[in-house]
């Protein structure tokens, strides 16, 4: 039987076509994370998918005005209050795009302290990769966000590969993300093992931020 209170994951998709790629990739790690949250725990899970193209206007008018509308409040609330969290972007100018950065520009600095974030990206040509790392994780570490340690970036030959010896393919790779996403929300370290309370610790423990980092472990 699913508990009262379900666990909520916000998937953000900047992509600006239609069908997008973003957007795709967007989708699969919503679909990987909720796999695995489901597999773990017996309260139900919910999705919710953001297409800031959708929110362009009102984004816009919002940093002029200091005033949301009704439908970007919705979408802001929603990053807000999610258990997880996912950000997709397309690669602009070998960086995040502007309408990604603007959408969190709108979102309190504090809002998503120890929120646990996948991190990803799609664009043209492996070349950009590093988008991930130079750009949108220090970006969350700004905002106080906890990244999860794989980060998902979809060139245009990664669709369809399974990768070869030396490197994972992308459906390996978003199944990994979606994988560390969903233990972190569930309040585990990446490798799957729960936390030891110490004699300290209350029902609402803090992990200190070095201790999180202590017990990462990289595959």
């Amino acid at each position: 039987m699913f508990a009262t209170t379900p666990l909520r994951i916000a998937a953000v998709s900047a992509g600006l076509s239609q069908p997008s790629s973003t957007r795709l990739l967007a989708d699969r790690l919503a679909a990987a994370t909720r796999e695995r949250l489901v597999a773990e725990q017996d309260r139900e899970v919910e999705v919710r998918v953001i297409e800031l193209r959708d929110l362009a206007v009102d984004i816009a008018n919002h940093l002029v005005s200091g005033f949301p509308s009704a439908g970007l409040r919705e979408a802001i609330d929603a990053v807000t209050e999610a258990d997880g969290l996912i950000a997709v972007t397309p690669v602009f100018t070998a960086s995040y795009s502007g309408l990604f950065k603007s959408f969190f520009d709108l979102i309190d600095h504090t809002a998503l302290t120890g929120k646990p974030v996948v991190i990803a990206a799609t664009g043209g040509t492996a070349r950009h990769s590093l988008v991930l790392e130079h750009a949108l994780r220090p970006l969350f570490a700004y905002l106080r966000a906890v990244t999860v340690p794989t980060s998902v970036y979809a060139a245009s030959e990664d669709w369809g590969s399974s990768g070869d010896e030396y490197t994972e393919g992308l459906p390996s790779r978003i199944r990994r993300a979606g994988g560390e996403l969903a233990s972190a929300v569930l309040g585990r370290t990446v490798s799957g093992a729960s936390r030891a309370l110490g004699l300290d610790d209350g029902e609402d423990a803090v992990v200190p931020f070095e201790q999180q980092l202590a017990d990462l472990r990289l595959d």
